[in-house]
């Protein structure tokens, strides 16, 4: 029996804080440091680069951290495994050799590969996920990515890789591929996989799992005003079963509870099963324990063999876009609007998509000028960009002196600016090995995504809810955010939603109460929208997948919240009949 592993998470996303690394380094004991460095939206930005630079397309912030860390964690015997390399793992792994000689540190460096099927995408056999399924356009595709699994990662540390340089694999299999590593796990091993998954699901988003974002923030800051102004990065202690104890350092800011990780649990998580390239996760079987302050054990994952298909993502420019604001001050706010809309017309007649949205941040008698004020917004996209540039700019600069009173913009007016356009797909695994590079310049392959022989699970649901265990009595109207937490995120064109209750009885009523009907009621955004709805009982959660929310993703978005981060908290911010009992008696 191995010890359990320790893995660090420096970095959520490309951008994340520079210090992580050595933090979690000075911080106390590790034994791998893994940081995730890409999204759907990162892999368009490094496609964009790599158009103009061929040795571009990789993570330039990874580089700055490690050479400040790269000698301590060689010192100490600390692998390092991130997906940095993005569309040129090669390019990286070469900048990490050169960073090693000209610090006279020697440094062995592995790159994980073949997840870039860009060459390949006109020849595979590549299905569309979209809704309603469509053809992968192979015209204009600027990148198409392969979601690879964790055992290219395995074998790069087992041939004593100090550094493993990936593309793009799953975020979760950075974790799960040390994991497997350390403590000698086959494909067959899918209970400890999925356990594994459940730890690098918990640790990809940094901080989110110590306090980041979190829903009862202000509780923290009642105890401890301090807390999350420098909130740790999160530990995961995978011992060989894949069982797992989340925590941080001792001494750094934010807090790890039951509580902040079923939020990170419950972000951007794709259903009860949660698919990957090496292991179903059963999500719904998951338990989680508070052992101690700043420790949360995370107990009954549960593995299915995997579809043997990988996900890929796929980006390709769309065409250009443009936006302004205008601010509405004062009375007859609507009408304004409507008269600017109809000022506005002929030059829009003829754009591909418009988008007109009138936010009503205007209060009654206002104290300043900006409570006076609703903000118009207006966005235009066109695959021509003269038609969302000067022909729309100079005739909104012509309404200047002929429009609405106090008429003007938050900005000058802007210049159209590119959008990419994200689309999801899937290939089969068998066509897509993992090419791994050793240390030592060989290169071996990898298989993806082969269904794993037995250790899976009979298929469950959940269990029924006990409608006589209902909480009875009085009910009072507050907002939903007093008893339930959320997290929600995007996932291509789709909103993922997660909300759980506090208590027990609580989850039975967020359970019969959170229909997905009810929820097209209060979220009136989502009421024309496909919503998939399933509960996690041993995260008091409902969750949801609310279909094209997000329109072509990120990328392409016009919504005022692009990758629907506050969804959760407009939920929360919704006032409902909540029965008193589950509200503290001083609270209500």
């Amino acid at each position: 029996m191995t010890d359990p592993l320790i893995v660090a998470n420096c970095s959520g996303f490309y951008g994340d804080r520079l210090s992580a690394m050595r933090e979690v380094l000075d911080g106390g004991p590790v034994d791998v440091i893994t940081g995730d460095y890409l999204a759907e939206l990162t892999m368009l930005i490094l496609g964009r680069q790599r158009m103009k630079d061929a040795d571009a397309g990789w993570a330039r912030t990874f580089l700055t951290q490690v050479e400040e860390c790269l000698g301590r964690a060689l010192e100490g015997g600390v692998r390092i495994v991130a997906n940095a390399g993005g569309l040129n793992p090669g390019g990286l792994a070469a900048a990490v050799r050169d960073l090693g000689q000209r610090l006279g540190v020697p440094v062995r460096v592995a790159t994980v590969a073949g997840d870039d099927l860009l060459p390949r995408l006109g020849e595979l056999d590549v299905r569309s996920g979209l809704r309603p399924p469509g053809d992968v356009p192979v015209e204009g595709a600027l990148t198409a990515n392969a979601y690879l699994g964790c055992f290219g990662i395995v074998r790069a540390l087992q041939a004593s890789a100090d550094v493993v340089v990936t593309g793009r694999v799953t975020d979760a299999s950075l974790v799960v591929g040390a994991a497997a590593w350390h403590h000698g796990w086959s494909p067959a091993d899918l209970d400890a996989l999925a356990g594994a998954t459940v730890a690098g699901h918990v640790l990809e988003c940094g901080t989110q799992a110590t306090g980041g974002n979190f829903s009862f923030f202000a509780e923290l800051l009642e105890r401890d005003p301090a807390a999350l102004d420098r909130p740790g990065f999160p530990l995961a202690e995978i011992a060989a079963d894949g069982s797992t104890v989340v925590t941080k350092h001792p001494g750094t800011g934010g807090a790890v509870t039951v509580e902040t990780v079923t939020e990170q649990l419950l972000y951007e998580c794709t259903g009860a099963s949660y698919g990957g390239p090496d292991v179903v996760t059963r999500f719904d079987t998951l338990r989680l324990t508070q052992q101690a302050p700043d420790r949360v054990a995370v107990t009954g994952a549960t593995g299915e063999p995997p579809s043997g298909w990988l996900k890929v993502a796929t980006n390709r420019l769309g065409g250009f876009r443009n936006a302004v604001t205008i601010p509405l001050t004062g009375p007859d706010v609507e009408r304004k609007a409507a008269l600017l809309e109809r000022q506005l017309a002929p030059v829009l007649a003829g754009v591909e998509e418009v988008r007109v949205t009138l936010a009503r941040t205007d209060r009654p008698d206002p104290e300043t000028q900006e409570e006076a004020a609703a903000l118009l917004h207006v966005t235009v996209k066109d695959a021509d960009r003269e038609r969302v540039g000067k022909a729309f700019t100079a005739a909104l600069i012509e309404l200047a002196l002929a429009s609405v009173p106090g008429f003007h913009t938050t900005a000058a007016p802007p210049t159209p600016s590119p959008y990419g356009v994200y689309a999801p797909a899937w290939v089969r695994g068998d066509l897509v090995p993992q090419v791994v590079t050793l240390p030592d310049g060989n290169v071996e392959q990898v298989a993806s995504a082969t269904a794993a022989p037995g250790g899976g699970h009979d298929r469950r649901t959940a269990p029924e809810l006990d409608a006589s265990a209902l909480p009875d009595g009085p009910t009072v109207r507050v907002p939903l955010g007093r008893v339930a937490g959320t997290r929600s995120g995007d996932k291509g064109g789709d909103a993922t939603l997660g909300v759980y209750a506090r208590s027990d009885d609580g989850y039975r009523w967020l359970a019969a109460f959170l229909t997905a009907d009810r929820l097209r009621e209060l979220l009136p955004e989502t009421a024309d929208l496909a919503l998939d709805r399933e509960v996690l009982p041993g995260l008091r959660a409902v969750l949801f997948q609310v279909r094209g929310l997000l329109g072509d993703g990120v990328a392409a978005a016009t919504r005022f919240d692009p990758q629907a981060k506050a969804l959760g908290e407009w939920l929360r911010a919704r006032v409902v009949d909540v029965p008193a009992a589950l509200i503290p008696e001083g609270d209500r």
